[in-house]
Parts: structure tokens; sequence; C-alpha cells
């Protein structure tokens, strides 16, 4: 019944995610998105102490995946900051490129 239980709440908690998203404005997903870069760090360790308690191989499989989708979320609002970011530089704040070494 654990089992059961678990994929229960999986799936309610994907589900309620993309409602949640899916009404937020297009214009405020990047300030949204770093402004909680540091929530997917504790999204991403809940998920690894999921996985590091699970005994069925259901509950393995998906700790494995809330730990991959975490780790990507984390991921991707990081790389969204920088670009974020990257459009507010000046050519004054640009980084030199230097070819060949």
């Amino acid at each position: 019944m654990t089992d059961l239980l678990y994929l229960y709440i999986f799936v309610l908690a994907a589900f309620v995610g993309y409602e949640v998203i899916s009404r937020v404005p297009v214009i405020l997903h990047t300030p949204l998105m770093s402004g909680s870069n540091f929530v997917h760090g504790v999204v991403l360790v809940g998920a690894m102490w999921a996985l590091a308690h699970a005994t069925t191989p259901l509950q393995l499989v998906l700790g494995f995946l809330a730990v991959l989708l975490g780790a990507a979320n984390a991921a991707g609002g990081y790389v969204v900051t920088e670009r974020m970011l990257g459009m507010f530089a000046t050519k004054s704040d640009a980084k030199p490129v230097t070819k060949g070494a």
C-alpha cells in the first residue's frame, strides 16, 4: 500500500507543479526562475534523501526520477539566470575573448 501512496504523491505533485507554473505569465518566468534557484537545491536534497531511503523497486525508480528531474531543474535555473543577466550586460561588462590560449 505504501508504494501506491508514494506514486499518488508523486503524480499529485507533478500535476500541481504543472498547473501552478502554467498559470504564471511568460514575462515572469525568468525572474521567478532566477529568484527560486535555492528552492531547486532544497528539492534536490529532498529527492536524494528519498532515494537513499527507498526500499522497493518502485520507490527506487521514483527516487531516481526525482533526483534526475530536480538536478535538471536546478541546472536549468542557473542557465536561464545566466542568459537573463547577459541580456542586461553592457559592452564594457563583456569579457574579452581570447583566441588560442
